[in-house]
């Protein structure tokens, strides 16, 4: 499969399985034959997931170290590191704001046309997994091995940081076969990449299916207007992230939307930012992007800059404010604000982590936690729209810090419109101006 037809192929996936699932969904018996039959679809996306989640702990590994050890200081992982984070805290804080705005202006919460679910009623979230003592305790690995067993990217990223450090200051031929070695290791996680991505029309028309088999399109238009608020915010948010990035990129911002487009179709219709992983860090390099700013700030986006969870977290928050009808004062929601800005930084590797944060944060304000399970039938959905948010918001952050760091290498300029766009070779690089 040709990588320029892989986006047809997705979209073309995505329409035959709302029209199956949809289908299926109809001739369904009841709720529980539609589950089961959903079960099939599930069983085949959840097969692609795990050969995404196959790839992701060596890749990172290896990449992480390639690029680490590349950078030759630890003053230079310092400087990257700290760009990022105050890429990171900026874009968490507008999307939090914008969050809090959109919610108010549109109101999606007023008039709520199904009935509300009784205040004392438990959702079964886990929020004592969102803690500070315990999110500060987990980025620190026990175990290297049990680190990449469970794709805690975070941890990963840690110990990559110690080892490649460690490796850039040793100069001797063997440290440097090693390098060499850990290079092509990262080399050929791609190239399983590309093979694995082969499949993901497969996954996408299954994991589309299984939705619309379980729920019927009939959801859509019982929290139509919800619905349609929320992805109205992402697409302010959308607008607010690429003006960003054409501040700092100028036009070549465009260039990277279209490189972009695949691994943010699969994340929108997988929901899942680890099934973009390995294609954003392969479309990345295309646009020019060094392995040393890609294997380092992509991962640390993945745990920090997660800009639409963070929107919907404020977003969600004030909807079921306006479905309870308990109003929040101004001074309120800023407060709200901020202690979603602290508690959501640990929401990467907990299980429905946007959900977790809010009910861990309706407490606080004396707002009932059963509002969520107004949301839980569709949250499927939004959390598509989260996540080609997210999967947009780290590709333009890394971006930003390599422009910064004047870590893009120039490309050929007749293939720089083209989607397999790549890097001019090593030796040409030093010759072109950039």
């Amino acid at each position: 499969m040709k990588r320029n037809k892989l986006t047809s192929w997705i979209a073309i996936a995505m329409v035959s399985g709302v029209a199956v699932g949809y289908l299926c969904h109809s001739l369904a018996a009841d709720a529980a034959a539609a589950k089961e039959i959903a079960s099939y679809f599930t069983m085949v996306t959840d097969i692609f997931l795990r050969l995404i989640k196959m790839i992701i702990a060596p890749l990172v590994l290896a990449t992480l170290v390639g690029g680490l050890a590349g950078m030759g200081d630890a003053s230079a992982v310092g400087r990257i590191g700290g760009k990022a984070l105050g890429w990171f805290i900026t874009a968490s804080l507008c999307s939090l704001m914008i969050g809090l705005v959109m919610s108010n202006l549109l109101q999606p919460g007023h008039a709520v046309n199904v009935p509300l679910p009784d205040a004392g009623t438990a959702t079964d979230l886990k929020t004592n997994a969102l803690n500070l003592k315990q999110f500060v305790t987990h980025v620190f690995p026990k175990s290297i091995v049990e680190s990449m067993a469970n794709n805690e990217i975070l941890q990963i990223l840690v110990f990559a940081l110690f080892f490649g450090v460690a490796l850039g200051k040793l100069h001797d031929s063997t440290a440097r076969s090693l390098l060499k070695t850990t290079q092509e290791i990262g080399h050929v996680m791609l190239q399983v990449t590309d093979y694995v991505m082969r499949f993901a029309p497969v996954g996408v028309f299954a994991a589309v299916a299984a939705v619309i088999t379980t729920q019927g399109l009939g959801v859509l238009l019982v929290y139509g207007r919800y619905m349609a608020s929320f992805f109205a915010a992402l697409a302010v948010l959308w607008m607010v992230l690429i003006f960003a990035g054409y501040c700092v990129l100028g036009r070549d911002v465009f260039r990277l939307l279209k490189l972009i487009r695949n691994p943010m179709l699969i994340g929108f219709s997988t929901a899942s930012s680890e099934s973009a992983y390995p294609k954003l860090m392969e479309q990345l390099d295309k646009f020019g992007v060094q392995k040393k700013v890609t294997s380092f700030v992509l991962p640390l986006g993945y745990s920090f800059n997660l800009d639409g969870s963070m929107m919907y977290t404020a977003f969600a928050a004030l909807f079921i404010s306006q479905a309870y009808n308990i109003p929040l004062t101004l001074g309120q929601q800023i407060t709200m604000l901020l202690v979603l800005m602290v508690s959501s930084k640990g929401i990467a590797g907990v299980p429905r982590a946007s959900l977790v944060v809010v009910a861990a944060v309706l407490p606080m304000f004396n707002l009932p936690e059963a509002g969520l399970l107004l949301v839980m039938g569709v949250d499927h959905f939004l959390d598509m729209g989260r996540t080609v948010t997210n999967v947009l918001g780290n590709a333009i952050a890394t971006t930003v810090v390599a422009k910064w760091e004047n870590a893009i290498d120039p490309v050929d300029p007749a293939l720089a419109e083209s989607e397999d766009v790549l890097p001019l070779p090593e030796e040409e690089r030093e010759t072109t101006p950039a």
